[in-house]
């Protein structure tokens, strides 16, 4: 490993990239010097001789001093906020603001500020520092300066100090939705589906939410990517998700047998499939959703469709030119022709233009999408639930794919997005995922990802972010290296959280970060003092002062998403049956001999087992696998975590895991459809008839009741 030179090493500091960093064994790694170069070269900065990084420091200061104003200020509701101006030297400076509403406000403090003056281009630049007043509202304001010469302006956020979590203790239900199909469904669970899910957990179980997996955009094309994690877009949703027979112009299609036969037929298919096919399931519904979408609309339809297309603008004709080029050239923008590799591009309009009724039809589905979501939001809480919905937000999207294509002067090209080696994934995880530039997301006011987080909460009571220790900083891979050759980038978490923190308040929604994994200590204080929830999972919670055996329910943390297992393991069934040992000794994933890893494991559910039986949750000497898995669903009930989930794989005894990390086609991921203990599939409609999911249901409820 090369060592960096100090003006590398000081030209990452810049930019937020990491030269050191402990792993998760708490050892201090140094970053090879080749690493910083190829990610500070993904930030736009030329760094591989001494002479380019004395020159990017260089600019790197200039640009700072030619700015009147900083790219975007961050704030909190309560608290005064410093932020600097650039005047000329002597010259007197009068910053003001425009509120959200209109009004204007002009009682900006000035501190002191003893910085000496700067040289541009043969003139001195004085800085100065004033701060934002203590009673600013919460919301998206306008700073403005005014001197002498200069008019500048820049954004303000003014996020709240802290979320309220709501009242009391809940539970719900944690799915994937394309795995629990019903007799109704088209190949693939759906919207409807999620909307009954959430009637049942709420009406019979007292449930109050359904974690759903990411229900992003995948490219509307054949191979369709598996994985809700790897979207082509956050900002949209999947239209495999539909329920065609939800949508009011199908009432009206003539001749609607031919579209009930082609129903019946992928149903027949995925009774027989051993795997999800969605690309059967997608061709099918594909064509009886084109059938729909040419059914004449009502005036009232009409205008709630234009209005739909004004609110979503830009973004929507963008993404739905994107599908509609998808459909023709391809699901990875990467291959089409020059002419189309960027949304400004003349050639793009007129594909637009040329292909209007397929462009249309793209934005149609987002309509239908955004009513069923708006349907399954409002039953949910209309039944009971009190917070309905939550969603998930993945890390990233894909590289090729429609957020890459419009969003890419905003990403990080020729590096990806992972985590470095931890205790279950010890060769580190490459997630394939261009990362956001923190540079470019404050130079456009955190715009892109205000809406991300705007649309994922728009029909839902919650939403749980994957990997939010990502917005803190992010392992940043460069392209052709494994994933321990990466390094961390720093991202402004006060701006990310804020934003996140300030469109949940507006939403009504609680905000659950998915924080497990190596994440330094102070991050999850941090998250606390904002009011978003961190996430538990019972495999994971060791006594790290006590030896290293579970950690006692009465030291969990409060403000948490508890559950027993994750998607990325083994059902609980499956993980007492040393399934994810198996499993990754079987595809070469373990560091260390398999009958160490075996031996460990037992070791850990040994522990778990006696500190089920000192609590009094177990007492049978022999118990079994069913025995074992409600205990440690009734021990969730000991933790104080406000917020507790039950996996429907394990309400209905799965085995199978969704996902192993580290792998893509070694193992079916996002593929394996809901099953019992004896491998058959089960459908949404044997759930409700369940004894073992009701029986788990009555648990979860028991435990989060007083």
């Amino acid at each position: 490993m090369t060592a960096p030179a100090a003006a590398l090493v000081e030209l990452a500091h810049r930019y937020g990239v990491a030269t050191e960093y402990d792993d998760w064994t708490g050892t201090r790694v140094p970053v090879a010097a080749s690493t910083l170069i190829a990610v500070l070269e993904a930030l736009g900065i030329p760094a591989g001789t001494d002479e380019e990084c004395v020159a990017a420091l260089a600019a790197h200061e200039r640009e700072y001093w030619s700015r009147p104003l900083p790219p975007t200020v961050i704030g909190r509701v309560g608290a005064t906020t410093p932020f600097w101006v650039h005047v000329p030297h002597g010259a007197p400076a009068h910053p003001w603001l425009r509120l959200e509403d209109g009004s204007v406000r002009t009682d900006l403090n000035q501190l002191e500020n003893n910085t000496a003056p700067y040289e541009l281009d043969g003139q001195l630049v004085g800085e100065a520092t004033f701060e934002l007043p203590d009673d600013l509202p919460l919301g998206y304001h306008r700073l403005h300066l005014h001197d002498d010469e200069t008019e500048a302006g820049a954004p303000i956020v003014v996020a709240p100090a802290s979320l309220v979590p709501p009242h009391g203790r809940h539970w719900g239900l944690a799915t994937q939705l394309y795995s629990v199909r019903s007799r109704g469904s088209w190949g693939i669970g759906d919207l409807t589906d999620l909307t009954d899910l959430a009637v049942w957990s709420a009406a019979r179980h007292g449930a109050s939410f359904v974690l759903v997996n990411p229900l992003h955009a995948a490219a509307p094309t054949a191979p369709m990517e598996p994985s809700p994690y790897l979207p082509t877009s956050r900002r949209f949703v999947n239209p495999i998700y539909l329920r065609v027979e939800a949508i009011p112009e199908y009432a009206r299609l003539r001749r609607r047998g031919g579209l009930r036969k082609a129903r019946e037929d992928v149903q027949a298919r995925a009774d027989r499939a051993d795997l999800i096919d969605r690309d059967a399931a997608w061709k099918v519904k594909r064509a009886a959703l084109k059938k729909v979408h040419e059914v004449p609309r009502s005036a009232g339809r009409e205008l709630a469709y234009g209005a739909y297309r004004d609110r979503e603008g830009v973004s929507l004709d963008d993404f739905a030119t994107w599908c509609a080029i998808a459909e023709r050239h391809g699901g990875d923008r990467r291959s089409w022709p020059e002419e189309l590799q960027h949304p400004a591009n003349r050639a793009v309009g007129a594909f637009a233009a040329e292909h209007a009724d397929t462009v249309d039809f793209h934005r149609w589905l987002q309509w239908q999408l955004d009513d069923q979501l708006t349907a399954a939001q409002a039953t949910a809480v209309q039944t009971g639930m009190a917070l309905g919905v939550m969603h998930d937000l993945a890390v990233g999207v894909d590289p090729g794919g429609a957020d890459a294509w419009a969003l890419q002067d905003v990403l990080a090209l020729g590096v990806t997005a992972g985590a470095p080696p931890d205790e279950f994934n010890q060769l580190g995880q490459d997630w394939s995922q261009p990362p956001w530039r923190p540079d470019e997301l404050e130079r456009q006011a955190y715009e892109p990802f205000r809406a991300l987080v705007r649309a994922v909460l728009r029909h839902a009571g919650g939403v749980r972010i994957d990997h939010i220790i990502g917005m803190f900083r992010l392992w940043w891979i460069p392209e052709g290296v494994p994933p321990t050759a990466g390094t961390y980038v720093r991202y402004d978490h006060e701006a990310m959280i804020g934003i996140v923190a300030l469109e949940a308040q507006r939403a009504g929604a609680v905000v659950v970060g998915e924080d497990l994994g190596t994440v330094e200590p102070w991050v999850r204080d941090y998250l606390h003092e904002r009011g978003l929830f961190g996430t538990s999972i019972l495999w994971f919670e060791a006594d790290r002062d006590g030896g290293g055996g579970p950690l006692p329910a009465e030291r969990w943390r409060e403000y948490c998403l508890s559950a027993v297992t994750t998607h990325d393991l083994p059902p609980t069934a499956g993980y007492l049956a040393g399934e994810h040992v198996r499993l990754r000794d079987e595809l070469g994933l373990l560091t260390r001999p398999a009958a160490e890893e075996l031996a460990a494991d037992r070791q850990q559910q040994a522990g778990w087992l006696a500190e089920l039986r000192r609590v009094g949750l177990l007492d049978d000497p022999d118990p079994d696998t069913a025995a074992i898995v409600e205990a440690l669903h009734r021990y969730l009930g000991r933790t104080p975590s406000r917020l507790l989930a039950l996996s429907l794989a394990d309400a209905v005894g799965d085995l199978r895991t969704q996902n192993q990390p580290g792998t893509t086609d070694e193992y079916p991921n996002w593929r394996v459809p809901l099953c019992g203990p004896d491998g058959k599939k089960v459908l949404l409609e044997d759930v409700f008839g369940d004894a073992r999911a009701a029986r788990l249901g009555d648990v979860m409820r028991s435990a989060v009741r007083p």
